[in-house]
């Protein structure tokens, strides 16, 4: 876990740092420089072009953990909003907003995905719309679950006796006890988001080749493989790989916690 803790750490004090501190230039291109193997002026090599890989990397981590983290928020949202909906309702409602559910589960995420950011030129705003499109169903069926286990609690019970208000029960005993499986939900949902548009940029699809995400990079640094530089794609797969890994170990630490809190609540 302390593994774990300090690669996000060292990766967010990168991303947050290193532009603002030392302004360097991602996009500067020297040909004199290009193709260089990893060494103490350049640690990651440069690519085809000469710029310099780590910087690089550094930046597309930046602009892909941005759009995946407002991506996640988007998907919490849809997702949140729907299965607490549902949950809350009961009935014909529950019953159909859980068939919609289960009819986006059913459709391959990167298919829509594809087909959505191809309605659009590459931009983020494209990638985040894909992203929180296809992937609130799991949201939805948290929140519900949740949802429906509370209602049965003496406290919600209590506060439906004395004539709260749906809308009081759902801000004042509902909502405060879905924040931690929302924010855990969302946590989840990041690497998964960084995942979806790395794998839209590699295809061509999602960022415009300007930006310095991490799945353009891939793609530019597949045509140096035939060269021997393979660093320009090893790289970037590293630190897609480095975070996603982190934060699962760290989001698992936080279920573990998480799980025996709300079965000591039950057990009261």
């Amino acid at each position: 876990m302390r593994t774990a803790a300090f690669v996000l750490v060292a990766l967010g004090l990168a991303v947050l740092l290193v532009p603002p501190i030392f302004q360097l230039d991602q996009q500067l291109v020297d040909l004199r420089a290009a193709g260089l193997p990893p060494s103490p002026a350049h640690p990651l090599g440069t690519d085809e072009v000469g710029r310099d890989v780590l910087l690089r990397c550094v930046y597309g981590l930046r602009v892909s953990f941005l759009v995946g983290l407002v991506a996640a928020l988007v998907s919490m949202v849809i997702g949140g909003t729907l299965g607490l909906a549902a949950g809350s309702a009961g009935g014909l409602v529950d019953r159909l907003l859980m068939r919609v559910v289960d009819g986006f589960s059913s459709l391959p995420h990167l298919l829509l995905g594809i087909f959505i950011v191809a309605m659009f030129a590459p931009s983020p705003v494209a990638v985040v719309v894909s992203v929180g499109i296809t992937h609130w169903t799991s949201a939805a069926r948290i929140v519900r679950s949740e949802v429906l286990s509370l209602r049965g609690r003496p406290f919600v019970e209590a506060a439906i006796s004395g004539g709260a208000s749906r809308s009081r029960v759902i801000h004042r005993h509902l909502l405060p006890h879905l924040v931690p499986h929302l924010l855990l939900a969302m946590v989840l949902m990041v690497p998964h988001a960084i995942w979806h548009e790395t794998a839209l940029s590699f295809l061509g699809l999602g960022l415009p080749p300007h930006l310095a995400s991490l799945g353009n990079m891939i793609n530019d640094g597949q045509r140096s493989l035939l060269a021997g530089n393979w660093w320009s794609s090893l790289a970037p797969g590293l630190f897609i790989l480095a975070p996603t890994l982190a934060v699962s170990v760290l989001s698992q630490r936080w279920r573990d916690r998480l799980n025996p809190r709300m079965r000591s609540e039950l057990a009261l």
